[in-house]
């Protein structure tokens, strides 16, 4: 209407991914290299210990076998891994691994502020999404999520571990029944996994052990607990992701 002034509308707020920089600028090949060889940094891989399947580490790190096996030739030959023949043999950690010689590691410790915002993003997503599912999981979705918990527990390495941990997750937010609420949660975990590193098994136990405790609480149709659950199990991150072990 003439001589009326409108108001200017509201910008709409996105909760979406933060804007990343450091590993963005590494190929695949280094990107693996230095998850790895950052692993070994951490002692979240200890001297001795074998590596999962070259097939395996591909598709944890999301990269092509091909990529996988060159990063491991390398890190062999800069000291970080070995290879050894025969039954017992394969790619293994050094007795004696070199630390502190893959320089793109830099780049993770780089983005460590923007990990930190990006675990926080996925609080809030993932308590409203744990709170929805208890209202609205059927049997059909809670007895998914019970079977991965389960192979979690069965699982053998890191590797195994991280297809299970998205696959749960990812349900979890299935479970909802709400259309759409996957995707925004979908973006910034993908994100996420993308800084994850091989982590020790008994440590994947104690995380899924609070992945058993939220499907609990979604059986009981606790909303208040499965919330609860959803909040400690992001908030562990700030501590026991890199970003947490680098302040140490």
């Amino acid at each position: 209407m003439p001589g009326r002034r409108t108001e200017a509308a509201a910008p709409t707020v996105q909760l979406q991914a933060p804007q990343l920089s450091g590993i963005r600028r590494l190929s695949a090949l280094e990107a693996v290299r230095a998850r790895i060889a950052l692993a070994v940094d951490l002692g979240l891989l200890a001297p001795g210990e074998r590596l999962p399947g070259t097939d395996r580490i591909a598709a944890a790190l999301g990269v092509g076998e091909i990529t996988a096996r060159r990063a491991l030739v390398s890190l062999c030959e800069d000291g970080v891994l070995e290879r050894r023949r025969g039954r017992n043999g394969g790619t293994l950690v050094a007795e004696q691994p070199a630390k502190g010689v893959i320089d793109t590691t830099t780049a993770y410790r780089a983005d460590t502020a923007a990990v930190h915002r990006l675990i926080d993003h996925r609080l809030v997503l993932e308590c409203g999404i744990a709170h929805l599912a208890a209202e609205h999981a059927d049997d059909a979705a809670l007895a998914e999520l019970q079977q991965l918990v389960d192979a979690m527990d069965r699982a053998e390495s890191w590797a195994e571990f991280h297809g299970l941990d998205e696959r749960f997750h990812l349900a979890t937010a299935a479970a909802t029944g709400v259309p759409g609420t996957d995707v925004p949660y979908a973006t910034v975990l993908r994100e996420l996994y993308r800084y994850y590193l091989p982590y020790p098994m008994a440590a994947l136990r104690e995380s899924n052990a609070e992945h058993r405790r939220l499907v609990e609480a979604l059986r009981a149709r606790d909303t208040a607990a499965a919330g609860a659950v959803a909040a400690r199990h992001v908030e562990t991150l700030h501590r026991t992701m890199y970003v947490g072990l680098l302040a140490d």
